[in-house]
């Protein structure tokens, strides 16, 4: 066997899992504020430019979690969905607070804090968080990745499924005017005529059935690096591949598609050739 020479740039396993630890640690304090403002009757709500929602929690949250690491790793560069781009971009912790604000206003317990870290580009802790149904997932590149459940002292495993036939496949998708958006509506319609069941499960939560091995495919669209960092390590820890829609291995693109990897390629030549765009 030819020898080969290490990559001295790459981060250490011994490295990740202190960065895991950490990150653990950062969604405790971002839990602790959120939870504190959920379902509160005088939550402050208000309109971004974009006209999408951002709460009181939503701020405090970002806040939180920049606090500790301007304490703890004040190297490091944060991208975050409230608060923007700050520091170096080789070690980038990508946050979002609240992934799922919607929700969260409604008093709806389907969201999440999102917390990555992004090294030389790539995403290589992941903890997501959702504490309103008591409910964590994490993983670092080379550690597996990880549930807690509810009754269980000892964190779960996460394995993706062996589902191989696309008749026994389960999907999620964002909503049905997400993909009519952007000329792929007809796409979604053959793509749900193919598989066993289809279903909108939320934001975050559908990419941790996925690594739970409960789903075949996600996908979404009009996402940016902060709604799905996190995701990248959970699910290709738990053995599932993650790529844009169009099979890139970027989240640059707005789009993102999470499989158990057996059928990656099936569902990437199905969305290529079925439904066509408008």
């Amino acid at each position: 066997m030819t020898p080969t020479t290490p990559d001295l740039t790459a981060p250490s396993a011994d490295a990740l899992a202190d960065d895991l630890a950490f990150a653990l640690r950062l969604a405790d304090a971002a839990d602790a504020v959120s939870m504190a403002r959920f379902d509160a009757a005088d939550l402050d709500v208000r309109l971004k430019a974009d006209a999408s929602h951002v709460t009181e929690a939503d701020l405090a949250t970002e806040r939180a979690i920049r606090d500790m690491l301007a304490a703890e790793r004040p190297d490091d560069g944060v991208l975050g969905e409230e608060y923007g781009t700050t520091g170096d971009t080789r070690r980038q912790w990508i946050i979002d607070p609240i992934d799922g604000t919607a929700n969260y206003l409604k008093g709806i317990p389907m969201w999440a804090t999102l917390i990555a870290l992004s090294v030389d580009g790539t995403p290589r802790v992941g903890v997501v968080s959702q504490p309103a149904i008591g409910r964590r997932w994490w993983a670092a590149t080379g550690h597996g990745a990880w549930t807690n459940v509810p009754g269980e002292t000892t964190p779960r495993s996460l394995s993706v499924s062996s589902t191989d036939d696309l008749a026994q496949a389960s999907i999620s998708f964002q909503s049905i005017h997400q993909w009519d958006e952007v000329g792929r509506g007809e796409q979604l319609l053959a793509l749900s005529r193919r598989v066993w069941r289809d279903r909108g499960y939320g934001d975050a939560w559908p990419y941790m059935l996925l690594a739970e091995g409960r789903l075949e495919f996600v996908a979404e669209f009009g996402v940016k690096e902060y709604d799905l960092a996190a995701h990248v390590p959970i699910v290709t820890e738990a053995g599932g591949r993650f790529t844009d829609i169009d099979g890139a291995e970027t989240l640059s693109t707005r789009s993102s598609l999470a499989t158990n990897g057996i059928l990656h390629d099936t569902f990437l030549e199905m969305l290529a050739h079925e439904g066509g765009r408008a």
